[in-house]
Protein backbone atom coordinates (compact mmCIF):
# COMPACT_ATOMS: atom_id res chain seq x y z
CA UNK A 1 0.00 0.00 0.00
CA UNK A 2 2.52 2.38 1.01
CA UNK A 3 4.73 1.68 -2.07
CA UNK A 4 1.41 2.50 -4.07
CA UNK A 5 1.02 5.98 -2.44
CA UNK A 6 4.60 7.02 -2.88
CA UNK A 7 4.48 6.09 -6.75
CA UNK A 8 1.86 8.52 -7.07
CA UNK A 9 3.22 10.63 -5.32
CA UNK A 10 5.76 10.69 -8.13
CA UNK A 11 4.06 10.58 -10.69
CA UNK A 12 1.74 13.86 -9.36
CA UNK A 13 4.27 15.71 -8.66
CA UNK A 14 6.22 14.64 -12.17
CA UNK A 15 3.06 16.13 -13.99
CA UNK A 16 3.04 19.40 -12.01
CA UNK A 17 6.30 20.57 -12.25
CA UNK A 18 6.47 19.81 -16.38
CA UNK A 19 3.69 21.99 -17.52
CA UNK A 20 6.11 24.66 -16.06
CA UNK A 21 10.00 23.87 -17.36
CA UNK A 22 9.89 25.14 -21.00
CA UNK A 23 13.31 23.78 -23.04
CA UNK A 24 15.86 26.80 -23.37
CA UNK A 25 15.33 26.30 -27.20
CA UNK A 26 11.54 27.14 -27.17
CA UNK A 27 12.34 30.04 -25.17
CA UNK A 28 15.63 31.48 -27.48
CA UNK A 29 12.94 31.13 -29.97
CA UNK A 30 10.18 32.76 -28.56
CA UNK A 31 12.58 36.09 -27.47
CA UNK A 32 14.08 35.90 -30.89
CA UNK A 33 10.82 36.16 -33.40
CA UNK A 34 9.52 39.63 -32.84
CA UNK A 35 13.19 40.95 -33.51
CA UNK A 36 12.66 39.36 -37.06
CA UNK A 37 9.67 40.89 -37.72
CA UNK A 38 9.72 44.39 -40.23
CA UNK A 39 7.54 47.34 -39.87
CA UNK A 40 6.33 48.24 -43.50
CA UNK A 41 8.66 51.66 -42.46
CA UNK A 42 11.25 48.86 -42.15
CA UNK A 43 10.40 47.18 -45.82
CA UNK A 44 10.52 50.11 -48.00
CA UNK A 45 14.02 51.19 -46.21
CA UNK A 46 15.60 48.07 -47.02
CA UNK A 47 14.57 48.08 -50.65
CA UNK A 48 15.84 51.43 -51.51
CA UNK A 49 19.19 50.09 -52.09
CA UNK A 50 17.39 47.74 -54.72
CA UNK A 51 17.09 47.84 -58.39
CA UNK A 52 13.46 47.82 -59.16
CA UNK A 53 13.28 45.70 -62.42
CA UNK A 54 10.52 48.05 -63.82
CA UNK A 55 12.26 51.16 -64.16
CA UNK A 56 16.01 49.68 -64.12
CA UNK A 57 18.01 51.01 -67.41
CA UNK A 58 19.69 48.98 -69.37
CA UNK A 59 22.79 49.54 -68.15
CA UNK A 60 22.02 49.01 -64.56
CA UNK A 61 20.44 45.85 -65.50
CA UNK A 62 23.26 44.62 -67.15
CA UNK A 63 25.62 45.07 -64.27
CA UNK A 64 23.34 42.47 -62.72
CA UNK A 65 25.72 39.41 -62.12
CA UNK A 66 24.73 37.30 -65.52
CA UNK A 67 22.11 39.50 -67.23
CA UNK A 68 23.39 39.97 -71.11
CA UNK A 69 22.18 41.98 -73.32
CA UNK A 70 19.65 39.18 -74.27
CA UNK A 71 18.53 38.52 -71.26
CA UNK A 72 17.95 42.45 -70.15
CA UNK A 73 16.20 42.82 -73.58
CA UNK A 74 13.79 40.06 -72.12
CA UNK A 75 13.39 41.63 -68.63
CA UNK A 76 12.81 45.36 -70.35
CA UNK A 77 10.22 43.59 -72.92
CA UNK A 78 8.10 41.69 -70.47
CA UNK A 79 7.59 44.48 -67.94
CA UNK A 80 5.24 45.82 -65.74
CA UNK A 81 6.25 43.12 -62.79
CA UNK A 82 4.02 42.85 -59.73
CA UNK A 83 6.76 40.61 -58.57
CA UNK A 84 10.68 40.04 -59.27
CA UNK A 85 9.79 36.11 -58.97
CA UNK A 86 7.88 36.42 -62.08
CA UNK A 87 11.41 36.78 -64.45
CA UNK A 88 11.13 33.02 -63.69
CA UNK A 89 7.41 31.94 -63.74
CA UNK A 90 7.29 33.96 -67.06
CA UNK A 91 10.16 32.31 -68.38
CA UNK A 92 12.37 35.63 -68.77
CA UNK A 93 15.38 34.39 -67.09
CA UNK A 94 16.34 30.76 -66.07
CA UNK A 95 16.31 30.17 -62.11
CA UNK A 96 20.09 30.11 -61.89
CA UNK A 97 20.51 33.28 -63.13
CA UNK A 98 17.55 34.66 -61.15
CA UNK A 99 19.28 32.82 -57.79
CA UNK A 100 21.72 34.89 -58.92
CA UNK A 101 20.26 38.47 -58.53
CA UNK A 102 17.23 38.04 -56.79
CA UNK A 103 18.76 39.30 -53.29
CA UNK A 104 19.73 42.68 -55.98
CA UNK A 105 16.18 43.73 -56.98
CA UNK A 106 12.60 44.82 -56.56
CA UNK A 107 9.66 45.09 -58.54
CA UNK A 108 7.72 47.71 -57.35
CA UNK A 109 4.22 47.81 -58.35
CA UNK A 110 3.54 50.56 -60.84
CA UNK A 111 1.72 53.32 -60.43
CA UNK A 112 -1.02 53.75 -62.64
Amino acid sequence: MMLRFGMRAGVVALLFSFPFATPPAASARAQSAPAAQQTIAQKIAASKGLLDINTATPAQLKALPGMGDAYVQRVIAGRPYTAKNQLTTRGILPAPEYEAIKEQIIAHRVKP
